[in-house]
């Protein structure tokens, strides 16, 4: 078949009244030339026609991954094959009789395939990555980094092949000398593997995942995961700056996760109040009468009496922050903004040089961060502000104006 075309283009030279001979170098490259435009035309029609009406096709369809696809342009890249296959199937038919120039485009031929084939493949990730992002699968599972390791184990048998093919020798014998520079390749992609083994983990052990609020001190992260890669985790802070983790820094330090807090549906309000220890004192009937005008603090006061039948009724005489926490207990339940089925707490923490520390330890039932805080300042202000009807004060160290006041006191004296 090459023979005869070959003498077709020989003729139709001779009738122009250029002399040519069917096997000499004009012949062969209008042959070459031909080949060519084979091989565009096919490309022309694959890319501009049949990938057109796919186009066509996946445009008006619902189907989410095509919509990916075309955006990626994955079908094109793969259409860059059809001239390089084209060409490798004439080729050998216009250079039977030069072997070391068919050799040459052969193997470019095949390089070129290996590359659009890499190519295309890593386009088909980056789509598959976009489809877990918009099917919410990254929430749960690592695929950037399985995707990230898959275009690095598809780069290094791209090379390889390439350079078997370049060389003229078996994959096998490139493989085999990969055990010589295990070591290399270990410490150049140490963080790679460290990486990827660290996302296994972080998978399976549900660690992290896209979302999750962490606060990791030792990088200066606070805020939510945005991205979880091969090698490291990508955290955008609450005050919009971002802060990059390797992955096995997760694995091998300690963070705090706040997944279980948002899924819980309940946040903490742990804070304490220092009361000025001298304003602790007992109270009297009259204090009793006065402070039962408070709401939540007449029901106290008359069960507590109820209780002293007999013994020493001097030691079971009520104090003024005994109706303080009471009165505290009752203002929390009756507040519809905290949990009452979590850990719910009033208490006296160890007296220390600052006063008595009384905590709130409760739960507020919406964990939102601008609601939980305006939550917790109307709790405190509230506490601050009813203080003094218990004739307790908060601990203050002294500042400028009580040295002043002091030394006045003691010149006037």
């Amino acid at each position: 078949m090459s023979h005869k075309i070959r003498l077709d283009i020989a003729n139709g030279m001779s009738q122009l009244g250029i002399n040519v001979q069917p096997q000499d170098s004009i012949s062969t490259a209008i042959f070459m030339v031909l080949c060519c435009v084979v091989a565009f035309l096919a490309y022309v029609f694959v890319r501009w026609g049949l990938l057109a009406i796919l186009r066509s096709a996946i445009k008006r369809s619902q189907a989410t991954w095509g919509h990916v696809m075309v955006r990626h342009k994955v079908f094109e890249k793969l259409s860059l094959t059809i001239p390089a296959m084209v060409l490798n199937l004439v080729i050998p038919l216009v250079l039977d009789k030069h072997a070391i120039l068919s050799s040459f485009i052969d193997r470019t031929l095949s390089l070129w395939l290996i590359i659009v084939l890499v190519r295309s493949t890593y386009a088909f990730l980056d789509a598959t990555n976009d489809m877990a992002d918009i099917n919410q699968i990254s929430r749960n599972l690592p695929v950037k980094s399985f995707v990230q390791l898959s275009k690095l184990i598809i780069f290094f048998i791209g090379f390889i092949i390439a350079i078997s093919v370049l060389t003229n020798r078996s994959p096998i014998y490139f493989l085999s000398g990969l055990g010589v520079a295990t070591g290399l390749v270990l410490l150049v992609f140490r963080d790679t593997i460290l990486g990827f083994v660290a996302g296994i983990q972080l998978s399976a052990n549900q660690m992290v995942k896209v979302g999750d609020w962490i606060q990791m001190d030792k990088y200066g992260a606070n805020g939510s995961i945005d991205e979880v890669s091969l090698t490291t985790v990508k955290v955008k802070n609450w005050d919009n700056t971002v802060t990059n983790i390797p992955a096995y820094a997760l694995v091998q330090d300690s963070f705090i996760n706040w997944r279980q807090m948002q899924e819980s549906g309940g946040r903490r309000i742990k804070r304490s109040i220092l009361i000025d220890i001298e304003t602790i004192k007992f109270i009297d009937e009259q204090q009793q009468q006065q402070l039962s005008t408070i709401p939540y603090v007449a029901d106290f006061i008359a069960k507590r009496n109820a209780e002293i039948v007999t013994g020493d009724a001097h030691a079971l005489q009520l104090t003024n922050i005994t109706v303080f926490r009471a009165y505290l207990e009752a203002y929390l339940k009756q507040n519809n903004k905290i949990r009452q089925d979590m850990t719910f707490l009033v208490r006296e923490l160890e007296p220390s040089a600052q006063g008595l520390p009384v905590q709130i330890y409760v739960f507020v039932n919406d964990t939102r961060w601008a609601f939980y805080e305006a939550v917790q300042s109307d709790i405190f202000d509230h506490v601050l502000a009813i203080l003094p009807q218990f004739n307790l004060a908060v601990y203050q160290s002294p500042d400028g104006s009580d040295v002043r006041s002091l030394q006045s006191s003691i010149a006037a004296s």
